[in-house]
């Protein structure tokens, strides 16, 4: 890895936010695409039901993050950009309960959709095939430089 590969990210620009989101809209899309193909209904409940469990990570997780904390009125990170903190500054390091919340919630906000993305398996392959490229970049480009040492998937270098 070059040395900017390895920088700790101390913030986010605007483009840091603008593709985190592209890339985690095709596994949403492809789920939203799936679902309304077979109900309206769960369609719209799929998506109030993520915007809800999004909310959660935000107050349960976000709030501890270095990024969240930096004394502005809004948040300014790769997934949220712009959104008022609504929720009260937590420094310090997560709970149990915070990393149960920071692990189990995308968990089944990825398990949702899966009823219907088996009727298509089409669908199925792009949906896991996408939530694996999320993850991995995630992982490769974000979690080896991130500043948030409580993150539970955290992976920077202890030399940083």
């Amino acid at each position: 890895m070059n040395e900017q590969e390895t920088q700790l990210k101390k913030q986010h620009k605007f483009l840091d936010f603008l593709y985190w989101n592209l890339v985690v809209s095709v596994p949403f899309i492809t789920a939203c695409i799936a679902i309304a193909r077979d109900s309206t209904l769960w369609l719209v409940f799929y998506i109030i039901t993520c915007v809800l469990l999004v909310m959660v990570i935000y107050r349960f997780f976000c709030t501890h993050c270095p990024h969240y904390l930096q004394g502005t009125k809004t948040t300014k990170c790769m997934f949220f950009w712009g959104v008022p903190k609504f929720f009260k500054e937590k420094p310090g390091p997560l709970s149990l309960l915070e990393k149960t919340v920071a692990l189990f919630i995308p968990l089944v906000v990825v398990l949702l959709p899966l009823y219907y993305l088996l009727l298509q398996p089409g669908l199925l392959v792009i949906y896991f095939l996408s939530v694996i490229v999320l993850c991995t970049t995630l992982r490769r480009y974000e979690c080896r430089r991130c500043i948030y040492s409580q993150c539970p998937a955290n992976c920077v270098q202890k030399d940083l």
